[in-house]
Protein backbone atom coordinates (compact mmCIF):
# COMPACT_ATOMS: atom_id res chain seq x y z
CA UNK A 1 0.00 0.00 0.00
CA UNK A 2 0.92 3.71 -0.44
CA UNK A 3 1.72 5.33 2.53
CA UNK A 4 -1.29 7.85 2.51
CA UNK A 5 -3.60 5.10 1.80
CA UNK A 6 -1.62 2.94 5.01
CA UNK A 7 -2.20 6.25 6.88
CA UNK A 8 -6.58 6.41 5.79
CA UNK A 9 -6.76 2.60 7.16
CA UNK A 10 -4.50 3.44 10.39
CA UNK A 11 -6.94 6.42 11.05
CA UNK A 12 -9.68 4.05 10.07
CA UNK A 13 -8.86 1.72 12.38
CA UNK A 14 -8.24 4.10 15.19
CA UNK A 15 -11.82 5.63 14.82
CA UNK A 16 -13.93 2.71 14.18
CA UNK A 17 -11.84 0.13 16.69
CA UNK A 18 -12.34 3.15 18.98
CA UNK A 19 -16.20 4.47 18.88
CA UNK A 20 -17.75 1.90 17.09
CA UNK A 21 -16.42 -1.67 17.43
CA UNK A 22 -18.19 -4.17 15.83
CA UNK A 23 -17.35 -7.99 14.66
CA UNK A 24 -16.08 -8.57 11.32
CA UNK A 25 -17.24 -12.34 9.40
CA UNK A 26 -16.31 -13.57 5.98
CA UNK A 27 -12.63 -12.09 5.69
CA UNK A 28 -11.44 -15.15 4.08
CA UNK A 29 -13.81 -14.33 0.84
CA UNK A 30 -12.07 -11.51 0.27
CA UNK A 31 -9.68 -12.77 -3.25
CA UNK A 32 -5.56 -12.11 -2.08
CA UNK A 33 -5.10 -11.50 -5.38
CA UNK A 34 -6.42 -10.30 -8.90
CA UNK A 35 -9.09 -8.24 -9.87
CA UNK A 36 -12.78 -8.11 -7.92
CA UNK A 37 -16.41 -6.33 -7.51
CA UNK A 38 -16.82 -5.65 -3.88
CA UNK A 39 -20.88 -4.79 -3.70
CA UNK A 40 -21.96 -3.53 -0.42
CA UNK A 41 -25.18 -1.69 0.91
CA UNK A 42 -25.04 1.70 1.21
CA UNK A 43 -26.82 3.27 4.60
CA UNK A 44 -23.59 6.01 5.75
CA UNK A 45 -21.24 7.95 4.86
CA UNK A 46 -19.37 5.76 7.60
CA UNK A 47 -19.57 2.70 4.98
CA UNK A 48 -16.27 3.16 2.76
CA UNK A 49 -13.69 3.47 4.85
CA UNK A 50 -15.73 1.17 7.40
CA UNK A 51 -16.25 -1.61 4.58
CA UNK A 52 -12.52 -0.55 3.20
CA UNK A 53 -10.39 -1.05 6.83
CA UNK A 54 -10.97 -4.92 6.82
CA UNK A 55 -9.98 -5.54 2.98
CA UNK A 56 -5.73 -6.34 3.65
CA UNK A 57 -5.19 -5.36 -0.66
CA UNK A 58 -5.73 -1.30 -1.68
CA UNK A 59 -9.17 -0.92 -3.17
CA UNK A 60 -10.51 1.73 -5.90
CA UNK A 61 -13.32 3.69 -4.32
CA UNK A 62 -15.99 6.54 -5.97
CA UNK A 63 -16.02 10.10 -4.88
CA UNK A 64 -18.07 13.08 -6.29
CA UNK A 65 -16.07 14.87 -9.18
CA UNK A 66 -16.90 18.23 -7.76
CA UNK A 67 -14.29 16.96 -4.60
CA UNK A 68 -11.53 16.54 -7.04
CA UNK A 69 -10.24 20.26 -6.93
CA UNK A 70 -7.11 21.31 -6.91
CA UNK A 71 -5.48 21.31 -3.67
CA UNK A 72 -4.88 18.83 -0.61
CA UNK A 73 -8.40 16.72 -0.77
CA UNK A 74 -7.86 16.28 -4.32
CA UNK A 75 -4.35 15.34 -4.37
CA UNK A 76 -5.23 13.01 -1.61
CA UNK A 77 -8.21 11.33 -3.33
CA UNK A 78 -5.77 10.34 -6.25
CA UNK A 79 -3.50 9.25 -3.96
CA UNK A 80 -6.27 6.45 -2.34
CA UNK A 81 -7.14 5.38 -5.95
CA UNK A 82 -10.50 7.42 -5.71
CA UNK A 83 -12.58 7.23 -8.92
CA UNK A 84 -14.17 10.80 -9.59
CA UNK A 85 -17.46 10.32 -10.97
CA UNK A 86 -20.64 12.74 -11.63
CA UNK A 87 -23.35 12.13 -9.21
CA UNK A 88 -25.99 13.18 -11.40
CA UNK A 89 -27.63 13.88 -15.18
CA UNK A 90 -26.04 11.48 -17.53
CA UNK A 91 -24.44 8.25 -17.55
CA UNK A 92 -20.68 9.11 -16.52
CA UNK A 93 -18.47 7.24 -19.51
CA UNK A 94 -15.55 8.43 -18.17
CA UNK A 95 -15.37 6.71 -14.83
CA UNK A 96 -17.09 3.07 -16.49
CA UNK A 97 -14.01 3.40 -18.58
CA UNK A 98 -11.92 4.34 -15.81
CA UNK A 99 -13.24 1.43 -13.41
CA UNK A 100 -13.32 -0.74 -16.42
CA UNK A 101 -9.39 -0.46 -16.42
CA UNK A 102 -8.69 -0.59 -12.59
CA UNK A 103 -10.32 -4.04 -13.12
CA UNK A 104 -8.26 -4.66 -15.63
CA UNK A 105 -5.17 -3.80 -13.66
CA UNK A 106 -6.30 -6.52 -11.10
CA UNK A 107 -7.47 -4.44 -8.80
CA UNK A 108 -10.43 -4.13 -6.60
CA UNK A 109 -13.55 -1.46 -7.15
CA UNK A 110 -15.92 -0.76 -3.90
CA UNK A 111 -19.26 -0.25 -5.14
CA UNK A 112 -22.69 0.42 -3.94
CA UNK A 113 -25.10 -1.22 -5.89
CA UNK A 114 -27.87 1.38 -4.28
CA UNK A 115 -26.23 4.50 -5.56
CA UNK A 116 -27.27 6.38 -2.48
CA UNK A 117 -27.41 6.13 1.21
CA UNK A 118 -30.57 4.42 1.70
CA UNK A 119 -33.51 6.79 3.23
CA UNK A 120 -34.29 4.07 6.00
CA UNK A 121 -31.40 1.45 6.85
CA UNK A 122 -33.18 -1.10 4.10
CA UNK A 123 -31.65 -2.20 0.74
CA UNK A 124 -32.81 0.09 -2.23
CA UNK A 125 -33.27 -0.96 -5.53
CA UNK A 126 -30.03 -1.01 -7.33
CA UNK A 127 -29.37 1.33 -10.06
CA UNK A 128 -27.68 -0.13 -13.47
CA UNK A 129 -23.90 0.48 -13.40
CA UNK A 130 -22.97 -2.03 -11.37
CA UNK A 131 -24.35 -4.75 -13.09
CA UNK A 132 -23.43 -3.23 -16.19
CA UNK A 133 -19.68 -3.30 -15.49
CA UNK A 134 -19.84 -6.50 -13.63
CA UNK A 135 -21.41 -8.50 -16.81
CA UNK A 136 -18.85 -6.72 -19.10
CA UNK A 137 -15.64 -7.13 -16.83
CA UNK A 138 -16.48 -10.44 -15.89
CA UNK A 139 -14.83 -10.35 -12.68
CA UNK A 140 -15.90 -12.18 -9.91
CA UNK A 141 -18.67 -9.71 -7.14
CA UNK A 142 -18.00 -10.13 -3.52
CA UNK A 143 -20.81 -9.12 -1.48
CA UNK A 144 -20.65 -7.66 1.68
CA UNK A 145 -22.97 -6.03 4.32
CA UNK A 146 -22.88 -3.42 6.68
CA UNK A 147 -24.31 -3.21 10.04
CA UNK A 148 -24.78 -0.88 13.02
CA UNK A 149 -23.82 2.15 10.58
CA UNK A 150 -27.52 3.78 9.87
CA UNK A 151 -27.79 4.10 13.68
CA UNK A 152 -24.53 5.52 14.05
CA UNK A 153 -24.44 8.31 11.51
CA UNK A 154 -27.59 7.59 8.87
CA UNK A 155 -29.72 10.21 6.75
CA UNK A 156 -31.71 11.32 10.08
CA UNK A 157 -28.61 12.10 11.87
CA UNK A 158 -27.10 15.65 11.28
CA UNK A 159 -24.34 14.48 13.37
CA UNK A 160 -22.53 11.17 14.20
CA UNK A 161 -23.78 9.35 17.67
CA UNK A 162 -20.36 9.62 19.55
CA UNK A 163 -20.80 5.24 20.15
CA UNK A 164 -22.15 2.41 18.41
CA UNK A 165 -21.74 -0.92 16.84
CA UNK A 166 -20.65 -1.27 12.83
CA UNK A 167 -20.08 -4.79 12.09
CA UNK A 168 -19.15 -6.54 8.56
CA UNK A 169 -19.96 -9.19 7.04
CA UNK A 170 -18.79 -10.65 3.42
CA UNK A 171 -20.18 -13.51 1.31
CA UNK A 172 -18.98 -15.72 -1.13
CA UNK A 173 -17.29 -14.37 -4.46
CA UNK A 174 -19.76 -14.83 -6.77
CA UNK A 175 -18.10 -16.05 -10.76
CA UNK A 176 -19.75 -14.19 -13.28
CA UNK A 177 -22.16 -17.55 -14.26
CA UNK A 178 -23.85 -16.95 -11.10
CA UNK A 179 -24.79 -13.26 -11.78
CA UNK A 180 -24.84 -13.10 -15.03
CA UNK A 181 -27.73 -14.39 -16.85
CA UNK A 182 -26.39 -13.81 -20.18
CA UNK A 183 -25.86 -11.29 -23.15
CA UNK A 184 -29.05 -13.27 -24.79
CA UNK A 185 -31.42 -11.66 -21.72
CA UNK A 186 -33.29 -9.64 -22.49
CA UNK A 187 -33.61 -8.26 -18.97
CA UNK A 188 -29.55 -8.84 -18.42
CA UNK A 189 -28.66 -6.18 -16.24
CA UNK A 190 -31.62 -6.29 -13.83
CA UNK A 191 -30.95 -9.73 -13.75
CA UNK A 192 -27.67 -9.31 -12.39
CA UNK A 193 -28.51 -6.07 -10.24
CA UNK A 194 -31.26 -8.99 -8.51
CA UNK A 195 -28.58 -11.74 -8.11
CA UNK A 196 -26.35 -9.33 -6.40
CA UNK A 197 -28.67 -7.53 -4.20
CA UNK A 198 -30.23 -11.01 -3.12
CA UNK A 199 -26.47 -12.34 -2.23
CA UNK A 200 -26.19 -8.77 -0.04
CA UNK A 201 -29.79 -9.36 1.83
CA UNK A 202 -28.79 -13.22 2.23
CA UNK A 203 -25.71 -12.20 4.80
CA UNK A 204 -26.01 -12.21 8.41
CA UNK A 205 -25.41 -9.99 11.04
CA UNK A 206 -21.15 -11.29 12.21
CA UNK A 207 -21.98 -12.99 15.95
CA UNK A 208 -18.82 -13.91 16.70
CA UNK A 209 -15.56 -11.34 15.97
CA UNK A 210 -12.89 -12.43 13.42
CA UNK A 211 -14.07 -14.95 11.72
Amino acid sequence: MNIIYQIGSLLSDCLFDGAYPGDIAGRHHLPKAGSFILACNHVSFFDPPAIGRHVPREIAYFARKSLFKPGLIGRILNTVNAIPVERDGAPDVQAVKRVLQALREGRGVLFFPEGTRSPDGTLQPALPGLAMIACKSAVPVVPARIFGSFESYGRQHRFPEPHGRISVGFGPPMPPKAFDPGATSRARYEGASKRILDAIAAIPAPREPGI
